[in-house]
């Protein structure tokens, strides 16, 4: 009888036991992960619907998403899309990628940023996903160097080069033109502006216009045609009739001179505007002269005044108003200065200095339509055959009616294409000093349209499209058919 009761008691307890089995591995298996399709959350009917539910972009992007990084220029920015456009300097094409609330912007320093504080013609690095096309960081680039808002440098197209204080930069095929948020070319700027520079290491990436220039021409100039018209600080030159000039856009007190007469009016000259200064009211009294003697070392130096040689050994008089003086000697720098005569007598002394071995001695670019060089020559010319119809002015001066030629000579050179009714323009141009004559057809002048939509349409399409061809000519008998400036 006692073994039965403990025999009972044993099979209650393998029962109690096996149900506390049961319950264990039921708790566990509710915490085991989920393992193989089977068992995806997301899947619904098949592994694909769960495939495609993963893939659908559901995570937004962060500050840490990204699976590429560049180092562009900015080239284009759309508020409205959201986009920005960059320009790959390895391939040299352009790229969009879209920008939400997760982008972040830097500056050079790692501050962040707006949008607005960053602009077109920037060298940024960026990170972003490739797959996405979406703009993850943008900073200005920490291995790029600017220089900003430079009024002297020296661009030599030909070379490709920019001179800017003591180091010269290469422009590439990469190289952004900017003005006013608008691309143009490198035969679009002018000596008058005033230049930002972006680029890394010896090439030049981005050059933006920060000061444009604009025109200004006389009107009722009859009797100072011959004398001098001074334009702030910047421009000095003799007063030519039908002349226009290419000045920094801004306020100016200008000094117009001539026999002693003259005055000074004020003026404010706008980008890529004409203005019109009318100087009829001044007046030009009875000539007054005065005696001055000059004195030049080294002794056996050339002296010109206004275009003439003069005998230096001897007082020379001259009338009341600003004279250009321009001294030349074998070895020596050649010096351009400007005089102005308000009394019976003045002496005036130059000196010049001399030059290293090898070293040109050769007068400037400015010098060269007041003395003679042996580059300029009767019979090789530069031809502007478009386009027709177009006032044609070479360095201020006025040439003739698009297709028309003035004397070649070399150096760099600016022209302004002029026509009624239609847009100035104005290009700088490198001549060189080969045996034959050079032609350039620049694009048609935009017209002005009575809808603000349509000029600025006109406008940009003229920038974006402009330029010039140029062909180099062999000295032919057909040189002597071109209408002559």
């Amino acid at each position: 009888m006692r073994y039965r009761r403990d025999r009972k008691k044993t099979g209650c307890r393998g029962k109690g036991l096996a149900a506390v089995i049961m319950t264990v591995l039921s708790l566990s298996a509710c915490t085991l992960p989920f393992t193989g399709q089977d068992t995806d959350p997301f899947l619904k009917e098949d592994g694909a619907a769960s495939q495609e539910r993963a893939d659908t972009g559901f995570v937004v992007p962060g500050p840490e998403s990204f699976d590429s990084a560049d180092t562009a220029v900015l080239v284009g920015m759309d508020g409205e899309e959201g986009t920005v456009t960059l320009l790959n300097l390895e391939l040299g094409r352009n790229y969009t990628l879209a920008m939400d609330g997760t982008t972040r912007l830097y500056d050079k320093y790692g501050d962040a940023v707006s949008i607005g504080q960053i602009e077109k013609g920037d060298i940024v690095d960026v990170t972003f996903l490739k797959s996405k096309k979406h703009l993850t960081t943008m900073r200005q680039s920490v291995n790029s160097w600017t220089y900003a808002d430079v009024e002297r440098y020296e661009v030599n197209p030909v070379r490709g080069e920019v001179t800017i204080g003591q180091e010269t930069y290469k422009l590439t095929s990469n190289t952004q033109y900017l003005s006013e948020g608008m691309k143009i070319e490198l035969m679009d700027l002018n000596p008058a502006d005033t230049l930002s520079f972006q680029g890394i290491g010896n090439q030049i990436l981005s050059v933006r216009v920060e000061k444009g220039h604009g025109y200004l021409r006389l009107e009722g100039d009859e009797k100072f045609v011959g004398g001098w018209i001074e334009v702030g600080q910047s421009v000095i030159q003799r007063i030519t009739e039908d002349m226009l000039l290419v000045v920094a856009e801004g306020d100016y007190q200008v000094n117009i001179s001539h026999k002693g007469g003259g005055g000074v009016k004020s003026v404010r000259v706008d980008r890529n505007q004409e203005t019109v200064l009318d100087i009829s009211d001044l007046e030009i009294p009875e000539p007054q002269t005065g005696t001055v003697l000059f004195s030049v070392n080294p002794s056996d130096a050339e002296l010109y005044v206004d275009g003439g040689l003069v005998d230096t050994s001897v007082p020379q008089t001259l009338e009341y108003g600003l004279h250009q003086l321009i001294a030349r000697a074998e070895g020596y720098h050649s010096i351009t200065q400007y005089i102005r005569v308000a009394q019976e007598s003045l002496a005036f002394e130059l000196t010049l200095e001399e030059a290293d071995a090898g070293e040109s001695q050769e007068p400037s670019d400015s010098d060269s339509s007041t003395v003679p060089t042996d580059t300029t020559t009767d019979y090789y010319k530069v031809y502007v055959d478009a386009p027709e119809g177009a006032e044609v002015y070479l360095d201020g001066s006025y040439v003739g009616i698009a297709p028309c030629s003035f004397r070649k000579v070399e150096g760099a050179h600016t022209i302004i294409l002029r026509k009624a009714g239609h847009e100035t323009r104005s290009y700088t141009i490198q001549v060189d000093n080969e045996e034959k004559d050079i032609s350039f057809s620049f694009a048609d002048l935009a017209a002005y349209a009575t809808e603000s939509t349509g000029s600025q349409e006109s406008s940009k399409s003229s920038q974006e499209s402009g330029g010039s061809s140029q062909e180099t000519k062999e000295s032919s008998g057909e040189s002597e058919s071109a209408s002559s400036g």
